[in-house]
């Protein structure tokens, strides 16, 4: 039988789980060190406040956070999952992957576990990697983290950097969804051209261009700016068009958090306006690859995003790289409705579910 005759399951995400450490670091908290007034900050980036890990947490913390996150919405989330893969520019170490460090506290030792690096838009590639895993037959179900520590690797002194990211983590599980539902389309790409423009020394003291890196990460802002506007209206009208869509089909854009003004003038670009954009970056600032993961969490617990609604992820990050994809939102699982006051999440069909998902009324 030719291969591409084959039939192609619907994948999508089946649970989902966010982390944010309980330390806010304000704008008004740099002001003591700072040549830099809290109210530019906020006029120059749309951040107020983000949190930042303690001296004893590390990315491996922030991910086993949002996993357990999840696990209280849905304790059967990881029900399958044979497959780790943790997206991060922060990772514990080099080896043993920050994957294994996670998957071996969840229960999940004996998965597959690699770590992902392309900065901010790792979550998104993640998603595209699990569904081509499973697609493979290689995994049945995936566990996809984007976590960082960015605070660790920022030199605290540089106003250009220093006021731009937290730490966070996100995590979500891919497996099959009802027909209908799930991933659609994908688009990645990255260009190493733009390297010198955002980047974190490792092994090497220097870029192929010749350009030196130190153990702090390095920003221009301006190219880095122009960079984001384009990549992202380009990678976002590419899958819309793969999908067979435009603008107006959809219903909510999840955007990497990097800066409103970036975020302001991408939608201009979609022609998407920014009430259909979800947003929290004034609370959580820059938090590389846990971004989308954090945003779209908190856009299905206040309700925005519901079932049936057609989603647009885009997101940019060091490489550089950028990654878009479309989907149609699965609000039926546990862990993916409404959360209410009382901690329930409320499915799909208006099914509330406890933290131990089981029915509590109909």
């Amino acid at each position: 039988m030719d291969a591409s005759a084959a039939p192609r399951f619907r994948l999508g995400i089946t649970a989902l789980g966010s982390y944010a450490p309980p330390r806010i670091v304000t704008n008004a908290d740099f002001e003591a060190y700072l040549d830099t007034t809290a109210e530019w900050i906020e006029s120059r980036t749309g951040i107020r406040e983000r949190h930042f890990a303690a001296d004893s947490e590390f990315t491996s913390h922030m991910g086993l956070g949002a996993v357990r996150d999840m696990l209280e919405r849905d304790p059967d989330a990881l029900e399958g999952v044979d497959m780790v893969i943790c997206a991060t520019a922060t990772p514990d170490a080099m080896f043993p992957s920050t994957a294994a460090l996670i998957a071996g506290q969840v229960g999940l030792t004996g998965s597959g576990a690699f770590d992902l690096s392309t900065a901010c838009s790792g979550f998104v590639y993640g998603l595209s990697m699990a569904q081509g895993l499973i697609l493979a037959g290689t995994a049945r179900r995936v566990l996809v983290i984007g976590g960082e520590v960015l605070s660790k690797i920022v030199d605290q002194h540089d106003r250009n950097t220093a006021i731009l990211f937290g730490d966070g983590a996100g995590a979500a599980v891919v497996g099959p969804v009802p027909d209908g539902y799930g991933f659609q389309e994908f688009v990645l790409g990255a260009d190493s051209a733009g390297g010198p423009a955002l980047f974190k020394g490792c092994i090497a003291d220097r870029l192929p261009d010749g350009t030196p890196m130190g153990p702090k990460a390095d920003m221009n802002g301006r190219e880095v700016f122009k960079f984001a506007v384009r990549v992202l209206g380009d990678s976002g009208n590419a899958v819309l068009r793969k999908t067979g869509l435009s603008s107006a089909d959809v219903d909510w854009v999840i955007p990497h958090q990097a800066n409103v003004r970036i975020i302001e003038a991408a939608m201009q670009r979609f022609g998407i306006p920014m009430d259909k954009t979800v947003v929290n970056l004034d609370r959580y600032g820059n938090t590389s690859s846990a971004t989308v993961p954090l945003v779209l969490r908190e856009a299905v617990d206040d309700g925005r995003v519901q079932d049936g609604q057609q989603l647009l992820l885009v997101a940019f990050g060091g490489g550089l790289s950028w990654a878009a994809a479309t989907m149609r939102w699965w609000g039926g699982a546990p862990s993916l409705g409404v959360k209410t006051a009382e901690g329930t999440q409320q499915s799909a069909d208006g099914t509330e579910q406890s933290a131990e998902g089981t029915e509590v009324g109909a």
